[in-house]
């Protein structure tokens, strides 16, 4: 029996979810700082854009879990070895309760530590923190939402021992370390900018 069903529609769907998600803050995000549409849309309250956009990546991202939900359980449970399957079983799903665990921590804190225009995107809005966030989890981790939004698929994946929620977890990975290539540097330049700026007014 083969250890991913590639011919389950559901497989693909959660792979495309998983891609289109962090494609498509990027160049929103993008667009509304070039063209501040989001702004325009918002009414010209570039903090009613910035909770436009946080509200439909977070319904995005809902969906996305929806997807991979539906495609673990269209897809087959691996099989543990004979003769250690009670011992196997217990060791991978403490694994997964873990990794879900410190997943949803490192997300939960992050979210708390940066509040709504942190964590989604408020840079390209024009709404720029005082200063850079140090604490936990940003001592631990200086992207901790990916980490820990990455770390919760594997502890799903685990925990219904599905090898495709691992091939899944790994295009989330993937993905997420295309995204800050384009997101790290951006993000810097805005805040260098601004103090810049803040240099030739003083």
């Amino acid at each position: 029996m083969s250890l991913i069903d590639f011919s389950k529609s559901s497989l693909a769907l959660s792979a495309a979810s998983v891609a289109f998600n962090p494609i498509f803050w990027n160049l929103a995000a993008r667009a509304e700082y070039h063209t501040k549409v989001l702004t325009k849309l918002a009414g010209g309250n570039r903090k009613y854009g910035c909770y436009g956009l946080a509200f439909t990546i977070f319904s995005l991202g809902i969906l996305r879990d929806v997807l991979y939900e539906r495609a673990l359980r269209d897809q087959p449970t691996w099989q543990m070895p004979a003769g250690h399957d009670h011992y196997y079983s217990l060791a991978i799903k403490a694994a997964a309760v873990l990794a879900f665990a410190y997943g949803n921590l490192l997300v939960v804190t992050s979210m708390w530590a940066l509040g709504v225009t942190g964590t989604y995107l408020g840079d390209y809005f024009g709404i720029l923190m005082d200063a850079r966030v140090t604490g936990f989890p940003f001592n631990v981790t200086d992207n901790p939402m990916y980490h820990g939004s990455t770390l919760s698929f594997l502890g799903t994946a685990l925990w219904f021992g599905k090898p495709a929620g691992l091939a899944l977890t790994a295009t989330v990975a993937v993905m997420y370390k295309l995204a800050l290539r384009f997101e790290e540097p951006f993000t810097a330049e805005i805040y260098a900018k601004r103090d810049r700026d803040a240099s030739k007014r003083e």
